[in-house]
């Protein structure tokens, strides 16, 4: 029997994945209507009024929220992470005079945004480091050229959520100090970063010029970002921001359902963390599965499977269809022949699932 289209197999697995009583990875999403009206009751209880091209209380108390979590002066709300780390190289660039910044190999900007900093700015951007691990300072030592700013995602999502120790961050930054190089933080998944830590975020964020944060990633708002800094910095962003068309008549829908569940979110971090460490516990003992990291640094990982990626999507589909789990998300093949990978991310779901409950599932998956 020939294969299906791809469009059309992407959207059976979407419709399989919906029809799931139980999806293992990631916080529990509402439907459309659902999150509409929870959004609805949410701003009718806190006398939430739209915003006008982003001048409005709601979101100036969010941003001043997300400020103050960072230990920066100012943070100004954007429609994505992608306009928010542009305009950062963008106000970086401009400072030094040097069109070149530093970078993870496996950056968000170097994989999935088509060179947008290149096609918009002409920037040109130096990979740092090893792609296997996080930057560290001795990386940014071997760096011979002028850079504007060095870019350093916290934690890094492409190796499993894997972040520098906290001794080797602090020699990154004391390293850049010296250098006078502005460091910028990619951290669409700070949140999930403090519980490894055991550190406040202004903490973490203490010597990052500039902080890009994720609002849906972790959070769960519909989408947005935040880029916090220095009052300058923001006041410079906010011009680009309106440059570039992100400063939208109509803000304020993002950032409530962004507030609305924010403290919350943050709250379940900690417990998240907990549970990737015991289910990390238990996948290693099954045959056919590695994990990266081993141990686990923040609520993500990646499992590597030693069976080929349809094969083992193949399974999870009928296991969505027999028992209405979603066992794993997205399943790659891998540089090795044979094997394949999946991101898990550790949300709300699994907090309410034990190790008996979700490990043969995973098992499955492998063949076991």
């Amino acid at each position: 029997m020939p294969a299906a289209p791809a469009g059309t197999l992407a959207a059976h697995r979407l419709r399989l994945r919906q029809d799931c009583d139980i999806v293992f990875p990631g916080f529990r999403t509402l439907s459309p209507a659902e999150e509409f009206r929870a959004v609805a009751d949410w701003c009718e209880a806190n006398g939430v009024t739209h915003d006008q091209y982003g001048q409005g209380d709601l979101l100036a108390a969010f941003e001043g929220t997300v400020a103050g979590l960072l230990g920066k002066q100012a943070a100004a709300f954007m429609p994505s992470g992608v306009m928010a780390q542009l305009i950062a190289l963008r106000l970086w660039t401009e400072v030094s005079g040097v069109p070149r910044f530093g970078m993870p190999h496996t950056s968000h900007l170097a994989l999935h945004e088509e060179e947008a900093y290149q096609a918009l700015f002409n920037f040109h951007g130096v990979p740092v480091g090893d792609r296997r691990r996080p930057l560290l300072a001795r990386d940014l030592a071997a760096v011979a050229q002028p850079l504007a700013c060095l870019l350093v995602e916290l934690p890094l999502r492409e190796i499993g959520g894997q972040l520098p120790e906290w001794d080797e961050l602090q020699a990154l930054k004391d390293l850049a100090r010296a250098r006078q190089l502005p460091l910028h933080m990619d951290g669409a998944r700070l949140w999930e970063s403090r519980a490894y830590y055991g550190r406040s975020y202004a903490e973490i964020a203490a010597g990052f010029a500039s902080v890009y944060v994720s609002v849906y990633k972790g959070i769960g708002g519909i989408a947005g970002a935040v880029l916090a800094g220095d009052a300058d910095f923001i006041d410079n962003a906010r011009l680009w921001q309106r440059r570039l068309g992100g400063t939208l008549v109509r803000q304020s829908p993002m950032v409530a359902t962004a507030a609305m569940r924010f403290e919350a979110r943050l709250g379940q971090m900690d417990a998240c963390y907990r549970r990737t460490l015991d289910l990390a516990a238990g996948l290693s003992a099954l045959p056919g599965i590695r994990l990266n990291p081993a141990m686990p640094q923040t609520n993500m990982l990646h499992l590597f499977f030693d069976r080929p990626a349809d094969q083992v999507a193949e399974t999870r589909d009928a296991i969505a269809s027999s028992d209405g789990r979603w066992v794993a998300g997205e399943i790659r093949p891998t540089d090795v022949p044979g094997w394949s990978v999946t991101e898990l991310y550790v949300g709300d779901t699994l907090l309410g699932l034990d190790n008996a409950q979700v490990l043969p599932y995973f098992a499955r998956l492998v063949g076991s």
